[in-house]
């Protein structure tokens, strides 16, 4: 499986978590950045994908033209987005509306993705966020209005001065409405942000009982939890997102994208000016490549096919350079052995990045 990611780095509004290449007030610069978009897409040799992925940065924040433009480069350069498995498109509430999501079912996108975070007004204002509750719900009404059948909903827990039941009433109210899919991230205070220059700390024991209420709940709703923070109805699991997870090629396309082909990573520049200016006098816009290899690469794919809670099964090569560490993972309780395979205990759910740790040049000597 292939998957194809387009980043569209534009928002309204910065968020005071957000440490993504996304940028707020530069709309000016949209209708260039699709010029460039379309000359880089051109010049993709492969031509044909299993998934697409339309992310950001906030997608949803184009214009209808725009989002005409965009679906009109797709199709000159691959195919129809509806020739795509699975055609998933990034959208926030306050700019999601339904002469927009006509246009993209008509298109052939098959899969929405909204970022509610919150169904509580006062911590989305806290986060950041432009939208309401209420936006989100109307939104929500003109998905389906429009015919949409395979929706993933993000929650963040874990906000500053959360309470459990606060995150469980959004939790609740999220489940009524049974999207087919629900991500749920625990917050993250990245360097560079509002929160972390703020001096943000989260509660790590009550972020924990959020997520672990958070498994239970969705299970008991027919969620199959299966992957660390992605849960989905029977058949509704993120094709795009699982190819990653299993360590299948993907191509990347604008600023900031990151694709991974032939073994090589490469990810473009993120300075949306300067990817705009590099693409028009015809050269590179990557930033950044490299190649593993050995144990830097054995070690990459245990650590993202780990994020699957089916687990991975241990190749004799990665046997060969992490025995040690997987054995004292699995002494100190956050790995498991099941049949063939080796996956996240319930314990090492909370505790991944210790596990990660170990998967992840510069390894510790032994």
């Amino acid at each position: 499986m292939t998957g194809l990611y387009i980043h569209i780095p534009f928002c309204k509004q910065k968020c005071n978590y957000c440490d993504f290449a996304s940028f707020a007030g530069k709309e000016n610069l949209i209708d260039n950045y699709l010029d460039a978009l379309s000359q880089e897409t051109a010049s993709v040799q492969r031509k044909s994908f299993d998934t697409l992925y339309v992310g950001g940065g906030t997608p949803s924040l184009l214009t209808c033209a725009q989002l005409e433009k965009l679906g009109a480069l797709i199709a000159k350069n691959f195919s129809c987005v509806s020739s795509f498995t699975e055609s998933t498109f990034e959208a926030n509430p306050e700019s999601l509306t339904k002469e927009k999501i006509s246009l993209l079912r008509a298109a052939g996108f098959n899969r929405f993705s909204v970022g509610l975070q919150s169904f509580n007004d006062d911590e989305l204002k806290m986060l950041g966020r432009v939208h309401t509750s209420a936006d989100f719900l109307r939104t929500w009404e003109n998905l389906r209005a429009c015919g949409v059948q395979n929706i993933n909903v993000d929650l963040i827990a874990g906000l500053p001065g959360q309470t459990l039941e606060k995150f469980l009433h959004s939790l609740e109210k999220l489940v009524t409405l049974a999207p087919e899919h629900i991500s749920v991230y625990g917050l993250q205070i990245e360097e560079g942000t509002p929160f972390f220059a703020r001096g943000i700390v989260c509660d790590q024991l009550l972020m924990r009982k959020m997520l672990e209420e958070t498994r239970t709940r969705l299970k008991n709703a027919g969620y199959h939890h299966y992957e660390i923070s992605n849960f989905a109805l029977p058949g509704f699991e993120s094709k795009h997102n699982l190819n990653y997870w299993r360590y299948g090629e993907y191509v990347g396309l604008g600023s900031a994208a990151a694709s991974f082909v032939g073994g090589a990573r490469r990810q473009n520049i993120p300075d949306i000016h300067a990817y705009v200016c590099r693409i028009n006098a015809q050269q590179s816009a990557i930033g950044f490549s490299e190649r593993l290899d050995g144990k830097a690469l054995e070690g990459e794919k245990l650590m993202v096919g780990l994020r699957q809670l089916d687990g991975v099964e241990i190749t004799p090569l990665q046997k060969e350079f992490f025995e040690k560490d997987i054995e004292k993972h699995i002494q100190h309780g956050l790995l498991v052995r099941d049949g063939k395979k080796v996956k996240l205990s319930e314990e090492g759910l909370f505790l991944a990045n210790e596990v990660f740790y170990s998967f992840v040049a510069p390894f510790e000597s032994v």
